[in-house]
């Protein structure tokens, strides 16, 4: 790919990235606000905050492209956003937290595509940016995972949207407390 398809294409990621984020910005805000348990929510808001950090440095980055957010698109997620948040209050605790896991993972995917575009153009602040982002959506996904890991819907709903297989132990680990065991 020559150096404007990269450019072409960062530009494009950081466009639905800065939209995305404003989404899951008030998406975050409902469903924070939906959750009984405090530690949850306090989690959740935190996501929420590091969620428009993100779309302030993405802005930043388009800004510098000499690129702007496309207006009908942060319209289009402005109502995703807030009809998310909104429903968080009703549709119980499960789909919230599912659905959020999933998105985050998309979310990793995104920003390390945008990274590698970023390289391409000689970008480095911009990579090590994005793949810091990448990071941090990294551990929101696992967040999520770990809320809904265990529940009863989540092989059926896994199964479904093809995200969301319950955490396990890393075998080195499961392998080193079987030749413990052995041993004792």
């Amino acid at each position: 790919m020559d150096l404007e398809g990269h450019r072409r294409h960062l530009i494009q990621i950081l466009q639905a990235a800065y939209s995305g984020e404003l989404a899951a910005g008030f998406a975050y805000r409902g469903h924070w606000k939906s959750l009984k348990n405090a530690n949850e929510r306090a989690a959740i808001q935190k996501i929420e905050h590091e969620e428009w950090v993100h779309r302030k440095r993405v802005g930043e980055m388009l800004a510098s492209l000499g690129a702007s957010p496309l207006k009908y698109r942060e319209a289009k997620f402005f109502l995703i956003g807030r009809t998310i948040g909104l429903a968080c209050h009703v549709i119980g605790w499960f789909l919230p937290m599912y659905f959020a896991g999933r998105l985050e993972s998309g979310n990793v995917l995104e920003y390390e595509t945008a990274a590698s575009h970023a390289a391409a153009l000689g970008l480095s602040e911009f990579a090590a940016d994005l793949l810091v982002m990448a990071g941090v959506e990294k551990e929101h996904e696992l967040f999520f995972l770990s809320a809904v890991t265990g529940h009863r819907l989540l092989p059926l709903v896994s199964t479904l949207y093809g995200w969301g297989q319950p955490l396990a132990a890393p075998q080195t680990k499961r392998a080193e407390s079987a030749s413990t065991e052995a041993a004792d």
